[in-house]
């Protein structure tokens, strides 16, 4: 770089070399000889420097064996509550989304329509009843005259049908009697169960009709409420294994919602484009913790193993399966491993590790197989702790 200075000084002095380009030139000139001066004075690396990282040692221990999956809660019994008569809707009687007890009355139909009928009705069957009556004082008056033979058999036989023709008649006004008292209390129209009431679809002044447009709102059981989720087949093969399964609603941050929960119906066929089996679970929810058609993320207790924590971050998936890096020697090496859940924000791991063991937790991307590295202890993650504590509760 020097002789380039030099000669470009001595080029500069006789001439051939312009003012601005001499100003240019010299300054990269410059710029090199930094460069240059700068690389000897820096201190150059030092071959196979171990890189600083944190590792958590982890222990062997009992821990729950839990699956977890995402879930949706639905009511217990969900019923559509219909108009079963026609008529104008003249009052609700309740408050929307505020919960109903069976038999509360929900609206009021128009009833004077169906008092006219149920009258009609009843005269009706009173005038039968008279004709009735008619028929068997004739029928009577005309038997012993029959046995008698002093009248002729067509008579008698004309008289006793007389008689059976009333005496359906009087059948068909009473049942139409039933009718119109079945119409009438129809008009009053109650909560089927107890439970959430839902939206009003139907406004006071409104015409209802039982054939075409008769929906008037919805009632939802949500104490017990159910959930709905899946499991795949090695998964539910394990529950069954298990023997007693226990089941929990956890938020997302981890905490209870629900106390423990059961299940309640387990599918009998797996599905082919996804590869899991339906599952549902039924929870006590007195205080409507969870609503219907909430996500909810669902935990299942599947029995108990021997294993290690290991935060999920360390935890890498190649093509042979889940693996964590481990400093042994000094040096990272990969450590294939099994898992068996997650237990809070670790993962359960059953097999791979040994106690002591001290599993990398960050810089996983740097990481080559030897590499030597400087372990440093990780900060304490309390989270994972209350998650083993409360899921040890439930057992």
């Amino acid at each position: 770089m020097r002789t380039i200075v030099d000669d470009f000084t001595r080029r500069f002095a006789a001439g051939s070399v312009s003012r601005w380009s001499a100003v240019l030139l010299a300054a990269a000139a410059l710029a090199g000889l930094a460069a240059c001066d700068a690389a000897k004075t820096a201190p150059s690396p030092a071959a196979g420097a171990a890189l600083p990282v944190q590792v958590r040692v982890v222990q062997e221990q009992q821990l729950p064996i839990t699956l977890e999956a995402v879930g949706q809660a639905e009511g217990s019994k969900q019923v559509e509550v219909r108009a079963r008569v026609t008529g104008l809707i003249e009052r609700q009687r309740y408050q929307e989304g505020e919960p109903v007890r069976a038999g509360a009355v929900l609206y009021q139909i128009e009833r004077a329509p169906f008092e006219i009928a149920l009258q009609q009705a009843r005269a009706q069957l009173a005038q039968q009843q008279a004709q009735l009556d008619q028929a068997r004082r004739e029928y009577e008056r005309l038997r012993p005259l029959a046995e008698a033979q002093a009248i002729s058999r067509r008579e008698a036989d004309n008289a006793q049908s007389s008689l059976q023709l009333a005496q359906a008649a009087v059948a068909l006004a009473q049942a139409q009697v039933r009718q119109a008292e079945l119409n009438l209390s129809y008009t009053t129209v109650t909560a089927p169960i107890s439970g959430i009431s839902g939206r009003s679809l139907k406004s006071e002044g409104a015409l209802v009709n039982p054939s075409t447009d008769s929906l008037l709102t919805t009632v939802t059981q949500t104490d017990p409420i159910w959930v709905r989720f899946a499991l795949s087949e090695a998964e539910l093969a394990r529950v069954r294994a298990a023997g007693g399964t226990q089941v929990r609603l956890l938020s997302d941050r981890g905490e209870s919602l629900l106390e423990q929960g059961r299940l309640n119906f387990a599918g009998s066929t797996v599905d082919p484009s996804l590869g899991t089996v339906p599952l549902r679970a039924e929870f006590a929810n007195p205080r409507l913790r969870v609503l219907p058609g909430q996500f909810v993320k669902v935990q299942v207790v599947a029995g108990q193993a021997r294993g290690f924590l290991v935060p999920q971050s360390a935890v890498m998936q190649n093509e042979q399966g889940r693996m964590v890096w481990v400093v042994r020697e000094g040096q990272a090496q990969p450590a294939p491993i099994q898992t068996a859940g997650w237990l809070g924000s670790d993962w359960v791991v059953t097999s791979g590790l040994k106690a002591s063991d001290q599993v990398i937790v960050e810089h996983l991307m740097k990481l080559r197989p030897g590499a030597p590295v400087a372990p440093q202890p990780a900060e304490p993650q309390p989270a994972a702790a209350p998650a083993a504590a409360a899921a040890a509760s439930t057992q």
